[in-house]
């Protein structure tokens, strides 16, 4: 039997030859750098727009003299190019990614290639491609600059967890030395509560991502995070002055109106710019790692919040909350994970790290006082 034009076009396609087509219709010359942590990020686009948005959101982590000087000699870089293109019907087999559990739509698709692998977002018709250090988006990029942002993120995730990071579902902050990371299942409130503790003066370390490293089994843990802006509901944001930037004022006055369950399940996001919000300097993304909060409560059961520290090694229970799966966008490399780390791998790699349980009845003031107490003192 024949095979399909698709299947035969997908037999003789490369990301590498994907590239160089999609880079020779749309060359993209307006350029940023990046430097998270120790690894430089240099991005290309062809639409000054996704530009300016780039720009301004990783406004922080900008290193301008790397566009005229280069990288310095031995740093590690990323090159990521994105490429503003009608969306299109690219023929080819690609596989559904079946939805994480509790979920239904299918939102991605991908397909493995010799030399990497492509993604395809359904929903917005983005395609993302990459392998061996070649990263390219291409599609309705300036409309869906958040996915652009995200594939930035997930390259440098990508380079960290081979180098045998663990990958966690947290955010983060840092204050008086200390630093913690706060997990919980979705919904439960993890980037409320982190910026509650910036208003208390805490500094901002990840957003919903961080990773745990370690150079050995006695080596204390840091965590590093990436450059995400916390992306966060109505509700967090009329609750916390701090963020008033982000609403405009008619915004304000009408989500002020709605009754707090509406509030609660409203399905819009915003992104709370840390500059923005509490000046800058409060955003560094990485921090010792020397506590890790777990939200396991629930609202609205008229119960006091409930604080316990214990260890990871007798709580295995509360690690799915901060365990999260490498994903699609994630192809291993020599030191990295064929599969996705265990109990086991996240128990040995968050070793001597408290795991601090917040329980009983959702309360972020109480909550608050407890974390900003442990980073004061070490202690709950």
């Amino acid at each position: 039997m024949n095979a399909t034009p698709a299947r035969s076009l997908a037999q003789h396609l490369t990301r590498a030859t994907l590239a160089a087509d999609v880079r020779g219709w749309y060359p993209a010359s307006h350029e940023l750098a990046l430097r998270i942590n120790d690894v430089y990020v240099r991005v290309a686009t062809n639409a000054p727009e996704l530009h300016h948005k780039l720009t301004r959101y990783f406004g922080e982590f900008l290193v301008e003299d790397v566009l005229s000087l280069g990288v310095p000699a031995g740093a590690e870089v990323i090159r990521v190019t994105a490429h503003e293109a009608p969306r299109r019907d690219w023929g080819l087999p690609f596989t559904a990614k079946q939805p994480d559990a509790g979920k239904r739509k299918i939102k991605e698709e991908y397909l493995d290639l010799p030399d990497g692998r492509m993604v395809h977002k359904r929903l917005t018709g983005m395609l993302f491609a990459f392998g061996h250090g070649d990263n390219m988006a291409v599609g309705p990029c300036t409309a869906n600059d958040n996915q652009v942002v995200n594939f930035i993120n997930n390259r440098y995730l990508e380079l960290m967890l081979n180098r045998g990071c663990l990958l966690g579902h947290a955010a983060a902050v840092a204050h008086a030395g200390r630093g913690l990371a706060v997990a919980g299942f979705s919904g439960m409130g993890k980037s409320t509560l982190s910026l509650r503790l910036m208003s208390r003066g805490a500094t901002f370390v990840s957003n919903d991502r961080v990773l745990v490293e370690r150079s050995g089994d006695s080596a204390a843990p840091r965590c590093l995070g990436i450059p995400k802006q916390p992306r966060i509901n109505p509700g967090t944001i009329l609750a916390n002055p701090d963020l008033a930037p982000v609403l405009t004022e008619e915004e304000r006055i009408t989500l002020s109106a709605l009754p707090p369950d509406d509030l609660w399940h409203l399905e819009r996001k915003y992104d709370a710019i840390i500059a923005d919000c509490f000046g800058p300097g409060r955003f560094v993304p990485q921090a010792p790692l020397d506590a890790l909060v777990i939200l396991n409560w629930r609202r609205n059961t008229g119960e006091p919040l409930r604080v316990r520290m214990d260890s990871a090694e007798n709580r295995p229970d509360l690690l799915p909350a901060f365990m999260k799966s490498t994903g699609v966008f994630y192809l291993p490399g020599p030191g990295g994970w064929d599969e996705d780390p265990g109990h086991a791998e996240y128990a040995r790699g968050l070793a001597g790290v408290p795991v601090i349980e917040l329980s009983g009845g959702v309360d972020f003031d109480a909550a608050a006082d407890a974390c900003m107490h442990f980073l004061a003192t070490g202690t709950v």
